[in-house]
C-alpha cells in the first residue's frame, strides 16, 4: 500500500513498498524498492531521462560550468543516453557525440556511434564525427564491480586513466574532462597528469550521486594542449 510523504518543496511523493515476490531474491527486492523510491528516478521519468544520471551532469554543470550552446562535446561510454540527453538539450550550435560499445538508440540533436573507445580507430572517427577539438570530454563510465573494494578501485582507476588517454587526444586548449572514480580510488598517476596538463582540478559529489555510493567525479579545467 501507497503512503503519501511530504516533501521540503510542497509536493507530494509517493514511498513505494516492494513485497519480496516468489522467484525474487530480497537483494533484488531491496533494489526495486529503492528505485521506485528515489526522486532522481522518479524526476527522470517525468522530464523524459533515459537515467536518473542525466542529474548528475546537470548538478556538475551548475557548479562548474562546463557546458555551452555553441560548445563541442564528447560523451563517453554513454548507455542508456542521460548524459548525452542533457547536453543536446542545451545545445544551439554546438555538436556532441556520444559513443558506446553498445547499442543506444538515437537522441535528438546528438551523433552516437557504437565504438569500442580503446580501439586504434577511435579517436578519429570522433573527431570526425564531432568536426573539431572538444570543449569537454566527459566519462561516466564505471566497470562492473565485485564488492571487494580495493579491486573495484583499481578497476575504475584504469578505466579512468583509459578514458584521459581518449580524451586529451580530443581536446582544445582550455577544455574540460570530468571522468567518474570511487572515493579514494583516484589512481596519483592519473592525479599527476591532470594537474600537469589542466589548470584545475577538482574533486565532487553532486546531490544526485546516492549517499551510500562510493562514487564521485574528478573535474579537470582548463587544458594546455601541448603539442
Amino acid at each position: 500500500m501507497a503512503r503519501g510523504n511530504r516533501r521540503g518543496d510542497g509536493s507530494r511523493m509517493l514511498a513505494t513498498r516492494v513485497k519480496t515476490a516468489r522467484g525474487r531474491s530480497s537483494a533484488s527486492a531491496r533494489w526495486l524498492q529503492r528505485q521506485l523510491n528515489d526522486p532522481y528516478v522518479q524526476k527522470a521519468q517525468i522530464e523524459g531521462y533515459r537515467s536518473r544520471a542525466a542529474f548528475k551532469l546537470s548538478e556538475l554543470d551548475t557548479r562548474f560550468h562546463i557546458l555551452s550552446p555553441n560548445g563541442r562535446f564528447v560523451d563517453l561510454g554513454c548507455a542508456p543516453g542521460g548524459w548525452t540527453q542533457v547536453i543536446a538539450k542545451r545545445l544551439n550550435g554546438g555538436s556532441v557525440v556520444g559513443v558506446d560499445i553498445q547499442d543506444v538508440d538515437s537522441i535528438d540533436g546528438a551523433t552516437i556511434l557504437k565504438l569500442d573507445i580503446f580501439s586504434d580507430e577511435a579517436v578519429g572517427k570522433i573527431s570526425q564525427a564531432l568536426g573539431g577539438l572538444a570543449d569537454a570530454v566527459l566519462s561516466d563510465m564505471a566497470p562492473s564491480t565485485t564488492g571487494h573494494k580495493r579491486t573495484d578501485q583499481l578497476r575504475i582507476g584504469a578505466l579512468a586513466e583509459a578514458a584521459y588517454d581518449v580524451a586529451a587526444q580530443l581536446l582544445g586548449t582550455g577544455g574540460t574532462f570530468a571522468v567518474k572514480v570511487f572515493q579514494g580510488g583516484a589512481p596519483v598517476e592519473l592525479l599527476d597528469r591532470l594537474k600537469k596538463d589542466f589548470s584545475e582540478v577538482k574533486h565532487a559529489k553532486p546531490p544526485a550521486s546516492r549517499s551510500d555510493s562510493a562514487e564521485m567525479y574528478l573535474v579537470a579545467m582548463g587544458f594546455r594542449k601541448f603539442k
